[in-house]
């Protein structure tokens, strides 16, 4: 094991090796306990809509759906951004979701454990349904 260094001009190399040691672990961290297991977006299957309440001062009803990821089977709950976002994802949907991102990817804003959101709805773009450039495909 490799002793620490002493002396005078040790100060730089200590802090040099501390931050090495934190970048190291969190990366780990995130690794394992991250459903989508580093990558950027995944793809899941819709299993139910379900609506989540905001956190005080709100009362709003935000929009979620559970979704069950293919790649490792593990449920998550995504936002659904958008008006009448609800109305266009059905259960048993193919939908592709990112993370939300916000601070140290934590949930974002006034939703309380959702760090996920919709992108596609049977590979069509929810933002381009939502403008009505694009009729939901049929499955």
């Amino acid at each position: 094991m490799a002793n620490k260094s002493r002396g005078l001009n040790a100060a730089n190399k200590l802090q040099k090796r501390r931050k090495a040691s934190k970048i190291g672990n969190k990366t780990k961290l995130k690794r394992k306990f991250d459903p989508l297991a580093g990558s950027s977006q995944a793809k899941g299957i819709v299993l139910e809509k379900v609506q989540i309440e905001a956190k005080q001062p709100n009362s709003a009803m935000r929009k979620c759906a559970r979704v069950q990821l293919v790649k490792n089977g593990k449920q998550i709950t995504a936002f659904m951004p958008g008006d009448g976002a609800m109305k266009l994802i059905n259960e048993h949907d193919e939908v592709i979701i990112e993370c939300i991102g916000g601070k140290m990817g934590r949930a974002k804003g006034d939703l309380p454990g959702v760090r996920w959101q919709v992108l596609k709805v049977n590979d069509q773009s929810l933002k381009a349904l939502l403008g009505g450039k694009l009729e939901k495909a049929r499955r």
